[in-house]
């Protein structure tokens, strides 16, 4: 059975939490006693990068500057 946290309580604990999540677990959020999101770990072998904005910039790019030129 997967653990069952309030929204509440995530949002009031929430560096509590992301540290059950580094160490591979994984949480149910409720708000009002329905079910809203899951949180679990990334799975690093799952992403694929495909810019890093830090290399083209120090800092990043700007998001307006991004969108104007879509």
């Amino acid at each position: 059975m997967e653990n069952i946290v309030a929204l509440k309580d995530l949002r009031e604990n929430m560096e509590k939490y992301a540290a059950i999540v580094a160490r591979g677990g994984s949480f149910v959020v409720f708000k009002k006693s329905r079910p809203i999101f899951k949180i679990s770990p990334v799975n690093e072998g799952n992403w694929e990068e495909v810019i890093d904005f830090t290399k083209i910039r120090k800092g990043g790019v700007d998001i307006k500057e991004i969108l104007s030129r879509i």
